[in-house]
């Protein structure tokens, strides 16, 4: 055998060796994974689709469990999931392209674009809405906030999930009237009534709804065909993930929001849609100047972090993190998880349609089994 030929098979035999390598560690990856599913997710119930993407591809996709318990019909990565507050990095984006567009500044006082809202006596900007500084309230204090409490039709005290029902509009007449919890810019407070706003902004400024200006501006321009904000609560939704929760009696049961305002959640989207949505980070598109808006949208909105930890900044919907970019959600029948470190190019993505459920058991364990597996070498996989 000629030298030429005996480095010619040598090199065959290398990559060989490195393909079933490969093979055999994303054989492992599947098993470690498979266990994590087998301990979470209950046999015949709801579950999870969860994916790892590298290189701008998956790495790993796989679904667990059922999208419709009673016609068994199981998960895939083209089920549609509910990804509540992973929903607010597309409201943030949408806003971007509004004040690229001219429509807005980034730094107007809210009530010049919404005038009927609550006069707050302390400019709020929209930047500070964007990066949760902006002293607006959220659920855990609204009682207390209301200047008169919100009865349900019967009269009694309001059910907040999916017992009572709110219009849009009515949900706006609560929130329009809400005051401040504190000064704005002065720290990072998490607001959903913020970005439920911000989704009225879009509406008003742009003369369409949420759900058509995003679908318009985003998504399809993207290939995002399966994604689009939900505001109609009696739409038909092919491939639905139903929502689940198993209650305090054991039983499992359906469990749906009734709420169908979008902004702080209510985008539904798949596995397939968010390799695109991942992808875009990478490769820009949208808007005028597609590097520009990307790096504006990945920049935090205030100095001011996470319970003053130092570390923790919020970017329009998005925590940035020292090696990571994150963001979970949470919501009737649903948990959800995105989590991205950029400088690798690698994100994990998990979509529950169990509240019962949580998405980040995967998320945040996948990063620990690529480095465990040596998939990728990174000094600390950990997400926090």
């Amino acid at each position: 055998m000629s030298k030429s030929i005996q480095v010619i098979a040598g090199v065959i035999l290398l990559l060989s060796f490195t393909v079933m390598g490969n093979e055999t560690q994303l054989t492992l990856l599947e098993m470690e994974i498979d266990k994590i599913a087998q301990e979470s997710i209950p046999a015949n119930g709801p579950g999870c689709s969860v994916g790892i993407i590298k290189n701008q591809q998956f790495l790993f996709k796989k679904s667990y469990g059922l999208a419709n318990i009673e016609h068994q019909v199981p998960l895939s990565s083209i089920s549609v999931f509910r990804m509540a507050s992973v929903s607010k990095q597309f409201t943030g984006f949408s806003v971007l392209l509004l004040a690229e567009a001219g429509k807005i500044n980034l730094d107007d006082d809210i009530r010049k674009h919404l005038p009927d809202l609550k006069d707050f006596g302390a400019k709020v900007t929209i930047n500070s809405m964007l990066g949760h500084v902006s002293g607006m309230a959220d659920y855990d204090t609204l009682k207390s906030l209301l200047p008169k409490p919100l009865l349900s039709s019967a009269g009694g005290p309001f059910r907040l999930g999916d017992e009572d029902y709110l219009t849009k509009d009515e949900y706006y007449d609560v929130i329009k009237s809400l005051p401040l919890e504190h000064k704005p810019d002065t720290q990072q407070a998490y607001s959903n009534f913020a970005y439920f706003l911000l989704s009225e902004l879009v509406a008003k400024v742009s003369g369409m709804s949420m759900r058509e200006y995003t679908t318009k501006h985003m998504f399809e321009p993207l290939g995002m065909h399966n994604t689009f904000f939900a505001d109609d609560m009696r739409e038909i939704v092919l491939n639905r993930a139903q929502g689940y929760r198993t209650f305090k009696d054991n039983v499992l049961k359906h469990y749906e929001t009734n709420i169908f305002v979008v902004g702080d959640g209510g985008l539904y989207t798949t596995l397939e849609d968010m390799l695109i949505w991942d992808n875009h980070f990478y490769i820009p598109k949208l808007g005028a100047a597609p590097n520009k808006l990307m790096a504006q949208f990945n920049t935090p909105n205030s100095q001011h972090t996470y319970e003053n930890n130092g570390i923790t900044f919020y970017a329009n919907g998005q925590y940035i993190e020292p090696n990571y970019t994150l963001h979970n959600g949470g919501w009737m029948g649903t948990s959800t998880s995105y989590i991205r470190r950029h400088k690798e190019q690698v994100a994990f993505i998990g979509m529950c349609n169990s509240s019962s459920l949580d998405a980040n058991v995967f998320t945040y364990e996948m990063p620990k089994l690529l480095t465990k597996l040596k998939i990728w070498d990174v000094i600390d996989p950990e997400v926090f």
